[in-house]
């Protein structure tokens, strides 16, 4: 009998363990800003989708982030393609264009611009109007949902996937013209040894550079 009371302490005990309590909108948008904000670098792997306009894109590459407010994308395919910003222009380039185009930081609002978040350099809570908890992902990820303040006429709404230390695994922008764009994250790499050098663009000699609205 005594045998058999300790085999069965354990399955009570386990039964017992407290389940942690779900978080709300509020306490999960204050871990992804403690998170992001305790980093100087990060590096990442990164799928890129896009459903609009009647088309379907599918791409993927490596993402560098550095404060302050330096980001760059190296697309795999085609080779050479990249978006780069860093810190007062965003250069877009694709080999094979006719040019290089870029944008005064201060005026960037392209749909990247929501991966600021991942720079540690704003308050969730505040970014985002109607900040709602929509749902639990396999895997006990979470999913907050948004509006970015002063894009309510692009953005109906932006999703991101957030694990319950904080961490962006997935950002989902949902335009109000219908289209889809997603971009999902693997491999971070918290504080990897990124040089400033990265996020020096130079113009391929011979292509002009023009200054423009950021690409779909």
């Amino acid at each position: 009998m005594l045998v058999s009371l300790l085999l069965a302490m354990p399955l009570w005990g386990a039964a017992q363990k407290p389940i942690a309590a779900r978080p709300t909108a509020v306490e999960l948008a204050h871990r992804v800003d403690d998170h992001y904000n305790k980093l100087r670098s990060l590096k990442s792997r990164f799928r890129e989708d896009y459903d609009g306009l009647g088309m379907h894109r599918s791409e993927a590459g490596t993402l560098l982030l550095r404060k302050p407010g330096r980001m760059r994308w190296d697309y795999a395919a085609p080779p050479g393609k990249v978006f780069v910003l860093d810190g007062k222009y965003a250069w877009f380039y694709t080999p094979g264009d006719s040019q290089v185009q870029r944008i005064a930081a201060s005026k960037f609002d392209d749909l990247r611009s929501p991966l600021r978040f991942l720079l540690g350099h704003t308050k969730l809570e505040s970014e985002l109007e109607n900040l709602r908890l929509t749902g639990l992902e396999p895997g006990g990820e979470f999913t907050l949902s948004g509006v970015p303040k002063g894009q309510q006429k692009r953005i109906a709404q932006l999703s991101l996937t957030v694990t319950a230390d904080g961490a962006i695994t997935g950002i989902v922008v949902e335009e109000v013209d219908g289209a889809r764009t997603s971009f999902h994250f693997t491999g971070e790499e918290p504080n990897s040894i990124v040089p400033e050098a990265a996020f020096h663009f130079t113009p391929p000699q011979g292509v002009p550079v023009v200054d423009s609205l950021p690409p779909v």
